[in-house]
């Protein structure tokens, strides 16, 4: 044993010899470090120009002349950064080097390409060192055109240096080594080593001296550092546009109608407007034209509501409207509670806000009193037990509150003889009730309920419609096809049900009317009946004794009635259930007014000289829209759910993605397709045409861009090649202006770019593009709109992006059923914009057509679509905006500190 110490001491003496010996290290490569900031120091005051090292013979510069390093200078050198730091402003700048093999951390630049510039820690932890250049003010980043690179192997490429110079070489690749060391990070970037310059540390943290400032600015999404360079000509952050946009927007059009999921949804007002509703927008449609003719006409909106209207009720004056929407949650997760409104569709002022926090899941169904001009509203909740409550109108109080019953409600009506009767309706049941009004007392008035007896009647499944006829009977329309009469009676003690009760309701008549399910019954002016039916898709016209006088069949493609409404003369309104609006009568026919999709809607693309744009979406249509006629020109089954499309710049064709790899072209006139082509088995998100109309691009969940040559007239296209290098999906993509390049986005994040006329080559160093123009900006991630996204995002909160056309803002979708519009470029952090509400689901494209004039946005699951006039400057009549009250994502930005 050894006498100098226990057993215990001898593993602290060499822990404590170990840590000496790496304080030491340490100590030298300090030393180094300084001796490298000196020696940068000293060039920077002997101002020594650099030293030409250009082989005479290289070849001149290639296609993409992004300035990327000095001439002169070996191509692993970096333009000259000039520092602007917090503990002094002398202006530093760092020796040329390639950099030791293994200090990069992604892959190596393959020969011929272009390098990237140096000069910090790049995002894995790899380092590269500065280039020589001239110096400037400082904060200024000069950039000069770069030499082509030579077939010299990277760790050559600093072989024609002087035999002076190479001591400083190696010096200052030992003090970018030194910098590795100490300043390494775990958080890392997708692709960090491809990139010359990043911060070292994860969100939260502060710049290191080592990163010279004016290059990039990094921002993070689930903790995911994305780093985005800044273009040459922005001196400062500083200099770039702040505040919301001079442009406004209003809501020009709404196409669709929703009558797929929803009832009480079409009613005439005194001054012949027909209101109906969807997404969270009540429209006030004025028809042009006669009964049968062409739609025209106009609308108005009431924008009041927060989240999706469900039920509509107008009062006796035919001025006044109330309408009900569902509950919700706002972008923070909060729940918004369901309410009714009560607004003048004459000014469009809400005049009363009913139920704010008594309604649970949402409003199902509303009435206004007939007999006592409106004094009061019937609301039936969605909650499990459909809560029936009556409220003063004037007051907006709640009068009375009763459980209706567990099983589904789907209609609601005061008698028009005695505001005492409601009468309520949906799943195997009628239940007719007495409301005592207690004098108008709130918590005084009480509801008592007795059930309608079918007797000998079979029961239905489900009772979706009644009205009242003059002489104070009441007709359902049934599940089963048949319209019952029903009356009151006295009741005996062979009624069944609870005893005690003077009269009851009973089934009088019952007539077979139409084949499967009656949606929708309409009292005429002349007293007799309109039904219609679902399956048959029938209108019948009935007279007394539900004698059968006139009928028509809507046509197929339209869908089943689901509801009626009486317009001037003999005329109607007839909502269907593929969300339509049809117009005309039973002798002459019907024809669409308003048209819209049915399901969740993804496609949309703008014609490149028309006021007109395409959608497609689940419900495997692909419609083209006149924006001017607003109306639809032409539809398409597609027999598959089509999810992105494109036109071409000659507007003939239009190439359409959809969800299993297949893309189809089609001839925009006459409909035909002329390609039918499949590029793997996943579905495709984004499908673009180059500038020139040469290349179509296809962006896939299978990771790559797929590229076609396109004839000039569009109609062929053949496999030119696939840009592979992406990680995860493709969600969006841009060409260059000169149509060679490719900028693209993916589900993890990622920003490339690539050499398509090249080849399909992706540009390992995106620094080299940070001056590259795009003819258009879709993409969502990159330096010019990253100010446009919120604070704490998760990646997903921005569905979609689009420049205008003259390049003075930005349109974005959310998912949080608002469109945004920003100044462009918007790269500042906590950039406002202007919010638009409407949708109510995800908005899921915007698109601005050709002009600028207008901007196109759609709703995912409202399968609503808005068209949005674009209005300048001091323009009157403008929507009623917001600021955005969230702050876009802070990035951690080379000029912070």
């Amino acid at each position: 044993m050894d006498g100098a110490g226990g057993p215990g001491e001898r593993p602290a003496q060499e822990a404590l010899q170990s840590l000496s010996r790496r304080l030491q290290v340490q100590e030298k490569e300090m030393e180094l470090v300084k001796a490298a900031l000196a020696e940068a120091l000293r060039l920077l005051r002997l101002q020594v120009p650099p030293t030409p090292l250009q082989d005479p013979g290289t070849p001149g510069p290639p296609r993409d002349s992004s300035p990327a390093t000095p001439p002169g200078l070996p191509p692993t050198c970096s333009p000259s950064l000039v520092s602007r730091g917090t503990q002094t402003e002398a202006e530093v700048q760092m020796e040329p080097s390639p950099g030791p093999p293994g200090l990069s951390n992604g892959p190596p630049a393959p020969q011929g390409g272009s390098e990237e510039p140096s000069g910090t820690q790049s995002e894995g932890g790899g380092s590269s060192s500065s280039g020589t250049g001239s110096p400037g003010p400082p904060g200024i980043l000069r950039l000069v055109q770069p030499p082509q690179r030579t077939d010299t192997p990277r760790r050559n490429s600093s072989s024609s240096s002087s035999p002076s110079e190479r001591p400083r070489q190696k010096l200052s690749r030992k003090a970018a080594s030194s910098a590795n060391l100490l300043l390494r990070s775990g958080s890392t970037e997708s692709r960090g080593g491809k990139d010359p310059l990043s911060s070292p540390g994860g969100p939260g943290s502060r710049r290191s001296n080592y990163n010279l400032e004016g290059i990039s600015v990094k921002m993070f999404l689930r903790g995911r550092p994305i780093t985005m360079y800044i273009p040459s000509g922005i001196r400062s952050l500083e200099e770039l546009p702040s505040g919301p946009p001079p442009e406004t927007l209003s809501l020009d059009w709404v196409y669709g109608y929703r009558g797929r999921d929803s009832r009480s949804n079409l009613f005439v007002l005194r001054s012949g407007e027909v209101v109906y509703f969807i997404a969270c927008v009540v429209v006030l449609y004025r028809p042009g034209g006669g009964p049968g003719g062409p739609g025209g006409g106009g609308q108005r909106h009431y924008r009041g509501h927060t989240d999706c209207v469900r039920c509509l009720a107008v009062h006796p004056d035919g001025v006044r409207v109330a309408s009900g929407q569902t509950a919700g949650v706002d972008k923070d997760g909060k729940p918004l509670q369901p309410v009714v409104h009560v607004w003048d569709s004459e000014t469009l002022l809400k005049l009363q806000e009913i139920g704010l926090g008594a309604f649970e899941r949402g409003v199902g169904a509303l009435a206004f009193s007939m007999a006592d001009q409106g004094a009061f509203l019937c609301v039936v909740d969605d909650s499990n037990e459909h809560m029936l409550s009556v409220w003063d109108c004037s007051r907006g109080t709640k009068l009375a509150e009763i459980k209706s019953t567990n099983d589904s409600v789907l209609a609601v009506g005061f008698s028009p003889r005695d505001s005492s009767c409601i009468v309520t309706s949906g799943k195997s049941h009628v239940h007719f009730w007495n409301w005592s009004g207690g004098a108008g007392v709130p918590g005084n008035a009480t509801l008592t309920r007795k059930q309608g007896v079918f007797g000998k009647y079979k029961k239905p499944k489900f009772i979706p419609c009644f009205v009242f006829l003059p002489d104070g009977d009441i007709l359902t329309g049934d599940s089963e096809g048949n319209i019952l009469t029903w009356g009151r009676s006295l009741s005996d003690s062979r009624t069944p049900g609870r005893g005690g009760a003077k009269e009851t309701y009973g089934i009088v008549a019952q007539a077979h009317a139409h084949e499967g399910s009656i949606f929708a019954l309409c009292l005429r002016r002349d007293g007799t009946v309109l039904s219609g039916g679902g399956r048959d898709r029938r209108l019948v016209q009935w007279g007394p004794g539900l004698v059968a006088l006139q009928e028509a069949e809507i046509p197929e493609h339209f869908g089943a009635v689901r509801a009626i409404a009486e317009g001037p003369g003999s005329e109607l309104l007839v909502g269907t259930t593929k969300n339509a609006l049809l117009r005309g009568d039973l002798a002459q026919g019907f024809s669409p007014v308003i048209q819209g999709h049915t399901d969740e809607l993804w496609g949309l693309c703008t014609h490149p000289f028309q006021n007109r744009f395409l959608t497609c979406g689940h419900d495997r249509q692909l419609c083209l829209w006149d924006g001017e006629a607003h109306a639809l020109a032409w539809s398409l089954d597609l027999k598959e759910t089509g999810l992105c499309a494109d036109f071409h710049p000659s507007g003939a064709v239009v190439a359409v993605g959809l969800n299993t790899g297949r893309w189809l072209v089609l001839d925009t006139e006459t409909r035909e397709i002329v390609s039918d082509i499949t590029d793997g088995n996943e579905q495709l998100s984004v499908v673009r045409y180059s500038p020139d109309g040469l290349y179509l691009a296809i962006g896939s969940h299978d990771n790559m861009i797929y590229i076609y040559s396109v004839s000039s007239d569009g109609a062929k296209s053949s496999r030119f090649g696939r840009c592979v290098g992406h990680s995860s999906f493709i969600t969006h993509l841009d060409w260059s202006k000169d149509g060679n390049f490719i900028m693209s986005n993916s589900g993890d994040y990622e920003i490339l770019y690539w050499d398509v006329a090249g080849g399909c080559k992706l540009l390992r160093n995106r620094y080299d593009s940070r001056d590259r123009e795009w003819a258009t900006y879709t993409c969502v991630l990159g330096f010019h709109v990253y100010g446009v996204w919120p604070d704490g995002s998760d990646g997903t909160d921005i569905n979609s992006l689009c420049r205008s056309h003259n390049e003075r803002v930005v349109a974005v979708a959310d998912d949080f059923c608002k469109v945004h519009l920003f100044q462009y470029p918007c790269a500042r952090a906590k950039a406002p914009s202007l919010v638009y509400g409407g949708h109510g689901s995800h908005v899921t494209s915007v698109r601005f057509t050709y002009d600028d004039s207008h901007l196109v946005s759609l709703g995912g699951k409202d399968a609503s679509i808005f068209q949005w006039r674009v209005l300048g400057a001091g323009s009157a009549g403008q929507a009623p905006a917001t600021p955005s009250r969230t702050p876009s994502l802070s990035p951690a930005s080379s000029l912070d500190v």
